[in-house]
């Protein structure tokens, strides 16, 4: 009898774990109750890129004079609509055909455990129980609201309100500074929105590594972004066309929208996990073992719901993971997943990129470091490009050469950092990237330079 295996959600965690192991021989029953592909990367991550990759599109526009070319551009905002509408649909389409190629039971509705080994689907018909030899409960997170905030869905917004907003605001007022804040503070600005960032700290990306959030920071200016540093945000009033934001100095910021980057929390409340004996921690998030095993050996958690890095790609590991250990597989040789070496972008522009040890973090712990840097502006594709802003920044270890880790700032960072991943995953030397034969000419090449 083959492996009943039910999976709650359908995001990056949830259908890579379900075409895994139905790949394998598993009885697969997927619940999901909004989007199969994924709330959170259907509603947040694919629609945010699209509309980054548009403002990117503006910005190159702005920059052909400097190539030798007269260009203009007019943002059709109805036309983006649809741009990002018809992504969504292509993604959620795809996702769809490949579960049921491998024959997974799609059940539309809300899932929830009755026991260890007894999950019920709430949906338009009525309620479906299912038995089940194993679970995963991959039911992502959503946005954070602060008691202080009442988002209306016009003037004050949340991220999945603004994909894209009615119109392009006038003046957006972003309180956040993390990954989802920088993003929208490029998006809109490159849109054509005034942005103010309201930062908490005293540096925007204030986990990433100084001279990165530098960069950000002077790219922002340069486009006439407002930053207020060392300021919390405490309430917003809203007078007719107007929002206005005020922070715990004393400072008051004025624009015709806010928008919320404050954080996520998990999906673990109704999930039924008192009655299955499944442990939820105070934050709401249901940890696993390095299995992704909860408490109860068989019930599982991965994605954002279980509090380790809110990566879609990182879901999607563990998803395949879980659905190895579930089928059986760590028999053989498996390595596991190392969430020290997940390497991570964010698409502002110019891109920043990092994986595996960040030079403050060592540093902390007094681990001596090879720490090399190059620019852009040295290198010829990125003249040619037109864009010679940013650096490749790579730390090894100076007895051993092992690459420990990196940061990339400017074009293309998201894909360049793959190379600095694979080293820092296979523990491969700087030798081995210096010795390698690069094209040229290519942004790539400032790899082996900074490997040198």
């Amino acid at each position: 009898m083959p492996v009943r295996f039910v999976i709650i959600g359908g995001g990056p965690a949830g259908n890579t774990a379900a075409t895994v192991a139905a790949s394998l021989g598993a009885e697969v029953t997927m619940i999901e109750r909004d989007v199969v592909g994924g709330a959170a990367h259907l509603w947040d991550c694919i629609p945010s890129k699209a509309m980054i990759a548009t403002g990117g599109e503006l910005t190159e526009l702005a920059r052909a004079s400097t190539m030798g070319l007269e260009a203009s551009g007019h943002l059709d905002v109805v036309a983006l609509r649809q741009r990002v509408t018809k992504i969504e649909k292509q993604l959620r389409d795809a996702t769809t055909a490949l579960l049921e190629s491998q024959n997974v039971r799609l059940v539309h509705g809300t899932g929830h455990l009755v026991g260890p080994y007894t999950v019920v689907a709430d949906t338009d018909d009525g309620e479906v129980e299912f038995e089940a030899d194993a679970v995963l409960l991959a039911t992502g997170s959503r946005p954070r609201i602060p008691e202080w905030a009442d988002p209306d869905g016009e003037r004050v917004l949340t991220t999945r309100q603004a994909y894209p907003p009615p119109e392009i605001p006038d003046h957006l007022v972003v309180i956040g500074s993390g990954v989802t804040g920088v993003e929208f503070t490029h998006m809109f600005s490159a849109l054509g929105s005034q942005v103010t960032l309201v930062v908490s700290r005293q540096q925007v990306l204030p986990y990433k590594d100084a001279e990165v959030a530098a960069v950000l920071e002077n790219e922002f200016l340069s486009r006439d972004v407002k930053l207020l540093k060392g300021a919390r945000a405490e309430t917003i009033t809203r007078d007719g066309d107007k929002v206005f934001v005020s922070c715990d100095d004393g400072r008051r910021a004025e624009g015709s929208h806010v928008l919320l980057c404050i954080g996520s929390i998990p999906n673990s409340d109704g999930l039924g996990c008192e009655a299955a004996g499944v442990e939820v921690n105070e934050q709401g998030y249901i940890p696993g073992n390095r299995h992704g095993q909860t408490n109860i050996p068989h019930i599982y958690s991965a994605g954002d719901v279980a509090g380790r890095l809110p990566l879609s790609s990182v879901a999607s590991m563990q998803g395949r993971k879980i659905a190895e250990h579930v089928m059986g597989l760590t028999a053989r040789a498996h390595r596991h997943l190392d969430y020290d070496k997940a390497a991570s972008a964010i698409f502002t522009d110019p891109e920043i990129a990092d994986v595996g040890m960040a030079e403050a973090e060592a540093f902390a712990v007094g681990r001596k470091l090879r720490v090399t840097k190059v620019p852009f502006s040295a290198n010829p594709k990125s003249l040619i490009n037109g864009d010679p802003r940013g650096f490749v920044k790579i730390l090894s270890d100076p007895a051993t050469g092992v690459v420990l880790g990196g940061s990339i700032v400017g074009q293309n960072a998201a894909e360049l950092i793959s190379v600095l991943a694979v080293a820092v995953t296979n523990g491969l030397k700087v030798v081995d990237i210096v010795d390698s034969l690069l094209v040229h000419p290519a942004l790539a090449e400032s790899l082996a330079e900074a490997a040198y």
